[in-house]
């Protein structure tokens, strides 16, 4: 069996013999410098730590690629990140003759090496021919997605793991529409990353030449003041925070990450002057220091913000994630404490805001729609229905929103008005394709201003909500499975689950399921029909009392994820739902996983 960058030509993973001979290249060629060759000689007579670093290439997925940071093919470092970039080079020179004088955009964020990753890439694609747009500085992954439509690049590229923690990086690709790469190119990419030629061999080329040559172009505050320009006509109604938003205090923390340059200038450009950002956690930091993990799902990411915001007496809290792309929310409830939202609640609280805002004023487009993933709170379409509203289900993962607005608002008559994911993820307005926590902040203050100037804080407009639409609620239970063995593992959960059909989980019946990967939905009543989307690893099943549950394994690391939803008029109701729901399913998938 042959090997082309370390890994078998046939696409499988290594055996432990093959981990060796990758091991010990990495240790003794030359090819791969002092630095890199330590962590290697560190881990000698490790077989396990071996296999793990070197049994297969770090995956290029739909998400593109992120890993631990580290030595070895299997990891985030200066040799995987110039394969995978001279693999798009090859993939852009083969798709478009022009794709090297549009260029390629690239940013990152905060983490660790994600500077010199950033540059790294750029090199690789100068030494390709292929001009680069490197950001000056750390940028907001929305700014990216708005600069590579304003530039007209052939692609773009973002140095970032994200949400998680400390010990990660990644890279993401975008497309020349600036969504993340469809399912199709980046199969292709894939493709190509697979024949770009072994690690060590991959040449980057001089900065001084590349800069000499017209090939690598700084990007400074042009791209920042356009970006922000176009924010500020996405307000819904600005006459709101000109006048109420300038009493509103606000507690913002971008958790040591891209977010606080951006996410405090567009608060102060539209009329939001009771802004205080935690100063522990404004200064960009790889390690992170005053979290667990920089992620604005997780209510101990709020820990400090809290703090501060009962010192000084704020009500509304907004954190955003390293790259600036996920929002997360705060909010004081009736008892004067903090509650956390979920980015279900804020996604549907923000709908409805600019759904009801739009019909109030008489400027509802011909053929508006909303968007959300599979896995979203079915109160968005609950929300859409009442307002006349299109509401378009894809599949889990922002770039399926961004291709719909390019199908359905671009190339069709429909208008995009707002679209969002459970994952704290949301987006309104067409000039980036992909989720932005800073258009994001700026929506959220002009809806709870929207709210004081008629005496009610945004907790309170939540539970107006709940008496409106019903009780809505959602969880997630999730799992990760480290190395060779979870993933192995991962797959044969699948696999079972597959195997059972319609079979009810413990006491709850199933109505109908959704295979995304076969593309097909099976009722119980024996009919079958398509999907409609394209496929995916991902199981979806409707239970007979009107609840729904989705099984669907990580793209770019070994865990599995469940999500659950159910619905009641009644808070307490909605609650036993979905506790049985939960306790039904998992007392089957937990034994498919060997727990």
């Amino acid at each position: 069996m042959g090997k082309s960058g370390g890994r078998p030509t046939d696409g499988s993973d290594m055996t432990g013999a093959e981990c060796m001979e990758v091991y010990l290249e990495w240790l003794n060629s030359p090819k791969f410098g002092d630095v890199t060759r330590a962590e290697p000689e560190s881990i000698k007579g490790d077989e396990k730590e071996i296999e793990d670093r070197f049994y297969k290439d770090l995956e290029f997925g739909t998400g593109g690629m992120r890993g631990l940071i580290g030595a070895g093919t299997n990891r985030m470092n200066v040799h995987t990140v110039r394969r995978v970039t001279k693999g798009l080079a090859d993939y852009m020179v083969g798709k478009d003759a022009g794709s090297p004088g549009k260029g390629v955009v690239i940013a990152y964020d905060s983490r660790r090496l994600s500077d010199a990753f950033s540059l790294e890439a750029a090199l690789v694609l100068c030494e390709c021919g292929i001009r680069a747009y490197l950001f000056d500085s750390l940028r907001p992954t929305p700014e990216l997605s708005f600069a590579v439509r304003r530039l007209g690049a052939a692609a773009g590229v973002v140095v970032t793991a994200s949400h998680n923690p400390k010990e990660y990086n990644g890279y993401k690709v975008y497309g020349d529409d600036g969504a993340q790469l469809s399912l199709e190119a980046s199969e292709e990419v894939s493709r190509c990353i697979g024949a770009a030629g072994r690690y060590g061999d991959i040449r980057a080329m001089d900065r001084g030449e590349a800069e000499k040559a017209g090939l690598l172009t700084v990007v400074g505050p042009e791209l920042d003041d356009a970006y922000m320009g176009m924010l500020k006509a996405l307000r819904i109604n600005p006459e709101v925070s000109e006048g109420a938003g300038g009493a509103l205090g606000i507690a913002y923390t971008p958790l040591h990450g891209a977010g606080n340059v951006p996410v405090r200038r567009i608060l102060r450009e539209t009329g939001y002057a009771g802004v205080r950002v935690v100063a522990s956690q404004e200064a960009p930091d790889p390690d992170f220091p005053t979290v667990a993990t920089p992620n604005p799902e997780e209510r101990s990411s709020f820990a400090e913000a809290v703090a501060m915001a009962d010192k000084e007496g704020i009500d509304l809290i907004i954190a955003t994630d390293p790259d600036c792309d996920r929002l997360g929310l705060a909010v004081r409830d009736l008892s004067g404490g903090f509650v956390t939202l979920t980015g279900n609640q804020t996604g549907c609280m923000l709908a409805e805001y600019i759904l009801s805002s739009r019909r109030e004023r008489g400027d509802m487009p011909a053929k508006p729609f909303i968007v959300k993933t599979m896995v979203t709170t079915e109160m968005a379409r609950a929300i859409a229905d009442r307002h006349g509203v299109g509401l378009v289900e894809v599949l889990t993962g922002f770039k399926f929103i961004g291709e719909r607005i390019k199908e359905m608002d671009e190339d069709s008559d429909w208008s995009f008005l707002f679209g969002f994911e459970e994952s704290y993820g949301y987006l309104a307005g067409t000039s980036v394709r992909d989720k932005d926590a800073v258009v994001t902040a700026m929506l959220v203050a002009e809806m709870a201003a929207h709210y004081a100037k008629r005496g009610m804080t945004v907790y309170e407009g939540l539970q107006g909500m709940y008496r409106s639409y019903g009780h809505f609620l959602e969880g997630v239970s999730s799992y990760s499975l480290k190395g060779r063995e979870g993933s192995e593992r991962i797959g044969r959960c699948m696999d079972a689950l597959r195997a059972r059909g319609l079979g009810p989980f413990g006491a709850t019946g199933v109505a109908f399921g959704r295979d995304y990967l076969t593309g097909t939905v099976a009722h119980s009543d024996g009919r079958l029909e398509g999907t409609g989307l394209p496929s995916a690893n991902a199981l979806y099943y409707g239970t007979d009392a009107g609840g729904w549950l989705c099984v669907r394994p990580s793209g770019t690391e070994p865990k599995i994820k469940l999500y659950f939803g159910v619905s009641a008029p009644e808070r307490a109701d909605a609650e036993a739902s979905l506790a049985r729901l939960k306790s039904d399913v998992l007392s089957v998938v937990e034994p498919l996983l060997g727990l």
